[in-house]
């Protein structure tokens, strides 16, 4: 139960009863205990039987007594449902959140109250409203969980009147003469507040406690016995009180009467039940009727579509279509005997929304019994059997007598064995092995139930005979499947199950189980092969085992065999001949090897395997092969248990002979003055391994020898070294890696006239340096006339160059190159050819002067180990030139207007004593001990300027750790390109200068310095010219600190007039002593009113109500510099204080004056913040200006 909080007496909504369906459990007692689950916070108000009214706060549980299994009604908050758990035969109700959305259209009105049963407490007989959601939850049966609850409307607030009730039950429990009073003083109550209207000033209080309102009713509702109980309530008269203004129901009365104006509203009568039978009833309904503006309308059964749906598990339920179409009368088939259910139409139509009808509940009629389950056998003996039974549904009326009925064991029609009210029985006087059929029906005061299905028992008997022993039905290697027969002389009836027991031969663990079932055959696995076995046969049934069969013996089958072992060469390997053996396979698969059989293929790709021998040997010689040929072989084997796959492949060659003869060498082409090209094809017969290289002789003559002329594997050659004109015999054989076949047949050729002979050394006169004449003579013609000569001439043996070609024996060469070496050959040409060139002549050109230099060039400052001023000299580099046989002796410079300077064998000098910035062309020369060779080609070189002198330094701004020092006149920054630059340098503490600064800037800070301390600077300038000289150094001394500032002082009320002022002293710095100056304001200015080495000061006589500022700074006296008596550090903050008249009790004068300057502080940070936030919000509207002007437009 939940509630906000607990209500006042007279307005708690009360529980009210409402009967439902009993609880029916085979004819068990109805009455239950059900728990109410009061949650914390919560209230739960309940009138007790002598009529008091009780409020349980929670959290707790209200046990509530059923005296028929019917449930209370439970009043829900909005927005929650009801539940009904059941645990242990204990419900529990439950109210939880439902998160469903409420659409009046999906549900119908509350349908009027079900007969009076019953209470479960008593309730005041009082004047109440009845309660804003009233749901009515039916309890289901034992394990079932209820349904979910719907979300109902509430209904108009009414205060109803109750007149005397009639009731017509004579177990209805009165109320007491105690109970009749508090009913009156509540109505008295309830009346006189109404009368005054103190209603309504408690618009927001909860409704008054509900009255519940009952009607008659003829509707029938089974108990746990079969009989219905009917009650009559008396009409309830309602009046209406009127509601509040401003009302939830006044509101929406407003709403839904203004709807009704615009809206057509459909509205279709509650549906009516006739013709209840068992498992059907009849169903129909009205056409509906619109209204619109308070006029109804007819329409025709054609423009609607109605749809009738039921439910049997209550109200609230879950409902089930069973009819969708135009009429208006149906019959609902296939209904469940004395079984509630509520049925409701619903009207479409394509121009008006879809009505609901209300719900119309109706109650089936019993009947007979269903079929019951058929019965089971408990017991049995050879004379007797002992059956049971369970109920069936008895549809409403209660089971009174049982029919069992059997066939006597002789399969014919079923008589009567058994009547009456029990649920087991006991069949005696029966044969032994014998089965019978039964079968059972159940009656109750309406009829007789349909029959359960026929079952069949049989009696207990005697072990069958022993069966035949197993039979073989077939065998594999590793399985056996076995078959037998029932044993003869059994009961054909009898249900007999085999056992079958195997023992293998000399295993030594005798009969083992290997079957058990009721087939007549088996398959046995997992066996090993060719092995023999041993089989006896049981059979059972339900009295025992009989006895064995007679013992018989089967064999499993054997394997195949394995693979023999790999074909092995046995002997030696004959060129067309060859002997194998091979060992027999490890596994013979459980029987002696019968036949081999041996297979050969040639080794090429393709071939095929051809069976050369078929035996029980394991030897065998293979002939009529082909030599040098590889073979592969393979063998199998053959057993009982079929052939065995192939062994691995063994390669074998057969040895290989030498080749037979080869055709003659033919001639490829013309034949030449002296060479013969010669080509031959293979030999016919190879002898079994490829021809490695042939063998090729030839003779002048028949009387010379034969020389061997080739031995290679190429067919082909060139015969070289031939003369001219002469007939030659040539001899071929062909070799492999045996050996060399026979010879070819002679093949006789002859050579073709050739080029001349080679030509002699060649004779060579130098004329002069750069001339020399070469002369030869002319070398034997070879049979043709010799038309031209070729001179190669060059300065490489190796690589020369034709420059003459010509009929003359002499040439003149010009244009040589002084004290070189050349060398020269001749080649003579006729028409047969060009002959070979003769011997290399070898001469030397005479010396002469140098050649002319050809690269020279300017060296830069890094190029010149020791660097010289380029602004008055220049530094130049040549490569030394050919010397044409005389070593050089040195070089002419020229420069300048035809300055000439000579200089030594070096290729580097320097000009010096030049002109500044001044343009020069330079050539040079050069010498050697024959003369002076020609001028290279001019250069032109440009000196550079002066460098620039060092600048004035001079020191602007002095502090005790810093120096600014200024240079020259000039920018502070440069700008522009290329200016020049300086290098400042100080003086470190070892007496070494480091650069400082090095840039195009005319000042510089030098920071990080001590105090009073001289430091020594000087400063160079350079640019492109060079670096210039370092200045004069220059001394600069820094100067003295000045103390640190101070904190705020502290101000101390001695007296009413008289104050304390005191601050922190600083300590004495590198030997100068600290004074004081303490200021103090009584309005803007400050005062000096102390100076001393004190840190502390006595305020006498001051004014009273009046506010002084303090602030306190330190100096530094400097006695050791004239002129600058002492340094002051900056001030501290103001410490602000007041003299006021003390009062009776301890001083607070430093607590005040902290207060005092914390609350200043304070407002000069809301000051600073508040100037902050301006200057934001002014650059915000600036930002947001530019944007819009420059951006969006």
């Amino acid at each position: 139960m939940m509630a906000e909080q607990p209500p006042p007496l007279e307005a708690t909504p009360l529980l009210n009863e409402v009967p439902l369906l009993p609880h029916m459990v085979n004819g068990d007692s109805i009455q239950q205990v059900i728990l109410v689950q009061v949650n914390p916070g919560e209230t739960f108000t309940i009138t007790t039987e002598d009529g008091h009214i009780q409020c349980i706060q929670g959290p707790a549980h209200v046990p509530m007594m059923s005296p028929n299994g019917s449930m209370p009604p439970i009043f829900v908050p909005p927005g929650y449902v009801s539940q009904v758990v059941e645990e242990n035969g204990v419900r529990r109700v439950v109210v939880v959140p439902h998160s469903g959305e409420f659409h009046p259209s999906m549900h119908p009105p509350p349908p009027p109250p079900p007969p009076h049963v019953p209470h479960y407490m008593h309730h005041p007989h009082a004047l109440l409203p009845p309660p804003p959601h009233p749901v009515f939850p039916t309890v289901p049966g034992t394990g079932e969980l209820p349904p979910q609850f719907m979300h109902q409307p509430p209904p108009p607030h009414v205060f109803q009147e109750q007149e005397p009730r009639s009731h017509g039950r004579t177990n209805f429990i009165q109320r007491d003469e105690r109970s009749l009073k508090m009913q009156e003083h509540l109505k008295k109550r309830l009346k006189d507040r109404q009368a005054s209207g103190h209603t309504n000033n408690k618009l927001n209080s909860p409704p008054s406690s509900p009255h519940k309102v009952l009607n008659s009713s003829n509707a029938t509702i089974p108990n746990g016995n079969g009989k219905g109980q009917q009650g009559a309530v008396g009409a309830l008269k309602q009046k209406q009180i009127g509601k509040t203004k401003g009302s939830p129901e006044a509101e929406m009365g407003e709403s839904d009467t203004e709807s009704r104006k615009c809206d057509t509203h459909l509205s279709i009568g509650k549906p009516v039940v006739s013709d209840i039978q068992a498992r059907s009833a009849v169903l129909s309904w009205n056409l509906p009727v619109s209204s619109q503006n308070g006029e109804s309308h007819s329409h025709s059964p054609a423009a609607f579509t109605f749809e009738v749906a039921i439910s049997n598990s209550g109200k609230n339920g879950k409902f089930k279509s069973v009819y969708v179409g135009e009429e208006l009368t149906i019959t609902l088939p296939d209904l469940r005997p004395a079984t509630d259910y509520h049925a409701r139409v619903s009207a479409t139509s394509s121009s008006i929304k879809e009505t609901i009808s209300e719900l119309v509940s109706f109650t089936t009629e019993s009947c007979e019994p269903d079929c019951p389950a058929a019965p089971k056998l408990i017991n049995r003996t050879k004379n007797s059997l002992s059956l049971q039974w369970k109920s069936s549904n008895d549809n409403g009326s209660k089971i009174t007598n049982f029919l069992l009925e059997w066939d006597e064991g002789k399969n014919g029609p079923f008589k009567e064995c058994y009547y009456g009210h029990l649920k087991q029985y006991k069949l005696t006087k029966l044969t032994p092995s014998t089965r019978y059929s039964l079968r059972l029906a159940a009656k109750n005061d309406i009829g007789m139930s349909g029959f359960s299905e026929t079952v069949t028992f049989g009696t207990a008997g005697v072990v069958p005979p022993a069966p035949a022993p197993p039979t073989l039905l077939e065998a594999g290697v590793t399985w056996m499947a076995l078959g037998w027969s029932p044993p003869a002389g059994g009961a054909l009836d009898d249900a007999l199950t085999y056992s079958l027991d195997m023992e293998e031969e000399g295993s030594g663990y005798g009969f083992q189980p290997q079957y058990n079932g009721d087939e007549l055959s088996c398959t046995l696995r997992n066996l090993r092969r060719s092995t023999s076995y041993k089989f006896r046969l049981f059979a059972y049934n339900s009295e025992g085992k009989s006895s064995p069969s007679e013992v018989v013996e089967h064999s499993t089958k054997p394997d195949r065999p394995g693979a023999p072992s790999k074909p092995a060469v046995k002997g030696k390997i004959h060129p067309h001949s060859v002997r194998v053996t091979w060992e027999p396979p490890k596994d013979n698969g459980g029987s002696d090897i019968s036949k081999y059989f041996l297979e050969i293929s040639e080794a090429s790709v393709g071939g095929r395997w051809e069976p050369i021998y078929s035996g029980a040997q394991r030897e065998h010689v293979c002939d009529h092969l082909r030599p040098g040929t590889s073979y592969r072989l393979r063998v199998s084997c053959a057993s009982k248990g079929g052939e065995s796959q192939v062994s691995d492949v063994t390669t074998v060659t057969t040895a290989a002979v030498p080749p037979g003869p080869c055709p003659a060498p033919a001639l490829v082409g013309k034949a030449k003055p002296k060479e013969i090209a010669l080509q031959w094809g293979p030999p016919a017969v190879d002898g079994g391994s490829e021809v490695t290289e042939y063998l090729l002789e030839m003779a002048s003559s028949e009387q010379d020898e034969r020389r061997v002329l080739y031995q290679g594997p190429a067919a082909e050659f060139a015969v070289t070294n031939l003369l001219p004109g002469r007939s030659y015999s040539f001899w071929l054989r062909a070799g492999n890696r045996v050996g060399f076949g026979p010879h070819s047949e002679k093949a006789e050729l002859c050579t073709a006239p050739g080029p001349p002979e080679q030509c002699c050394k060649p004779l060579i006169t130098c004329k002069s340096a750069t001339c020399a004449v070469v002369s030869w003579e002319s070398p034997a013609c070879n049979g043709a006339e010799i038309t031209e000569y070729r001179l190669d001439w060059g300065q490489v043996e190796g690589s020369m160059h034709i420059i003459y070609t010509g009929p003359c024996q002499s040439y003149e060469v010009k244009g040589l190159t002084p004290a070189t070496t050349y060398y020269c050959r001749v080649q003579a040409v006729n028409v047969a050819g060009a002959g070979l060139f003769g011997d290399t002549g070898v001469v030397t050109t005479p010396p002469s002067v140098p050649a002319a230099v050809a690269v020279i060039h300017l060296l830069e400052e890094d190029q010149v180990e020791i660097s010289p001023p380029f602004s008055t000299c220049l530094a130049i580099q040549w490569e030394e030139p050919c010397c044409h046989g005389a070593e050089i002796t040195g070089y002419n410079i020229e420069y300048g207007e035809k300055q000439l300077v000579t200089v030594g064998r070096n290729t580097t000098h320097v000009l010096e004593n030049l002109l500044p910035d001044t343009l020069y062309r330079i050539r040079v020369q050069a010498i050697n001990s024959l003369g002076v060779g020609p001028f290279s080609h001019s250069m032109k070189a440009k000196t550079k300027p002066l460098p620039p002198d060092p600048p004035h330094l001079e020191c602007v701004v002095f502090s005790y750790q810093s120096l600014k020092l200024k240079w020259g006149e000039g920018p502070s920054r440069a700008l522009i390109p290329n200016p020049t630059q300086f290098n400042l340098q100080m003086e470190d503490r070892f007496g070494r200068f480091v650069t400082v600064y090095n840039g195009p800037c005319h000042t510089y800070k030098v920071q990080r310095l001590s105090e009073s301390t001289t430091y020594h600077f000087r400063i160079q300038a350079y640019n492109d010219a060079g670096e210039g000289a370092f200045s004069e150094v220059c001394a600069f001394t820094t100067t003295k600190s000045p103390p640190a500032p101070l904190k705020a002082p502290k101000v101390i009320q001695l007296e009413e007039n008289t104050f304390e002022i005191t601050w922190e002293p600083l300590p004495p710095m590198k030997g100068d002593s600290i004074v004081y100056i303490l200021q103090l304001a009584a309005g803007r200015e400050f005062d000096q009113v102390y100076k001393g080495p004190e840190p502390c000061f006595r305020l006498p006589a001051a004014q009273t109500n009046c506010e002084y500022r303090a602030r306190v700074c330190a100096g530094r006296q400097c006695h050791d510099v004239p002129g600058c008596p002492e340094l002051c550090g900056p001030y501290s903050p103001s410490t602000v204080f007041s003299c006021q008249r003390r009062e009776p009790g301890p001083a607070a004068a430093p607590a005040g004056t902290e207060l005092a300057q914390s609350g200043k502080r304070l407002r000069e940070e809301r000051a600073i913040a508040i100037a902050l936030l301006c200057g934001f919000a002014v650059v915000a509207i600036l930002f947001a200006v530019v944007i819009q002007y420059f951006v969006i437009k």
